[in-house]
């Protein structure tokens, strides 16, 4: 039985996967952690009576009860510190939390590798974006050009998101993007040819309408390849995603990017 704390169990992403984890039979939701509802139980919140899960105020709170795999699912600005005690604690950790940036990761390493522990950092747990960064990255070990264009609601505060972020590291390790105008030639503002990121041109646009959405332009002399993810309204796509990586990410050591570090995609 792998004993589970979830950080933001009552928000979009975290209440669904929490409601998925307590019905698992290898997994126990030994503790959540929600500032707002602290003191309570996930099930009264949720209105789910089987969860008798206790809510706490702080992830270090929270891993007074003994834990196996703390998920991440709060806001950017908290994350790196609940990861970091997390680790502390000698507790694996999943990240579904977007905005963390290298420099976090790097730091994050560090004390993983210190503790013996694992970090699964996912800026998307579902299977269509694992295999559009599969597919991006074979794309550009033959086409030298692309940018990234990042989709979200108008209410969210981090750009770019995780999915984005994530993708520009993965290609950044196949190649750099070869651009015909270097940026610093550039007319105009330079801001109109979007943020450098891992060495990529990252665009977030940020309109109601929208969920999730990532997308990867490549393109040759008269020819252009697109690749996008859209998700739906409802969390359940990155549920299955959460639960492989909460079961899997015990078999690793220190920072992982993706949930295809515990996918055999061949």
């Amino acid at each position: 039985m792998i004993r589970v704390c979830i950080a933001g169990a009552t928000g979009w992403a975290g209440s669904e996967l929490a409601r998925a984890v307590g019905k698992a039979e290898d997994l126990a939701l030994v503790s959540a952690v929600s500032r707002t509802h602290a003191g309570q139980t996930l099930g009264h919140v949720l209105n789910e009576p089987g969860l008798a899960t206790p809510i706490f105020a702080s992830v270090a709170d929270a891993l007074g009860v003994p834990c196996d795999v703390v998920v991440e699912y709060t806001r950017p600005e908290r994350a790196k510190a609940h990861i970091l005690t997390a680790l502390e604690h000698r507790c694996h950790v999943v990240v579904g939390t977007s905005g963390l940036g290298e420099d976090d990761f790097a730091d994050i390493e560090v004390v993983a590798r210190e503790r013996q522990r694992a970090v699964l950092a996912c800026g998307n747990f579902a299977l269509t974006v694992v295999l559009l960064q599969r597919f991006a990255e074979a794309a550009a070990r033959l086409i030298p050009q692309w940018e990234i264009i990042d989709y979200a609601n108008d209410d969210k505060r981090d750009a770019p998101s995780g999915t984005a972020r994530e993708l520009a590291a993965r290609l950044s390790r196949v190649r750099q993007p070869m651009p015909t105008v270097p940026l610093d030639q550039t007319v105009g503002p330079r801001e109109a040819r979007g943020a450098t990121l891992a060495g990529s041109q990252v665009h977030s646009v940020r309109l109601p309408g929208y969920v999730i959405g990532a997308e990867v332009i490549f393109g040759m002399p008269d020819q252009r390849l697109t690749i996008r993810h859209d998700s739906g309204t409802s969390a359940r796509p990155y549920v299955d995603g959460a639960l492989l990586a909460i079961r899997k990410v015990s078999m690793l050591t220190g920072v992982h990017r993706g949930l295809d570090a515990v996918l055999d995609l061949g």
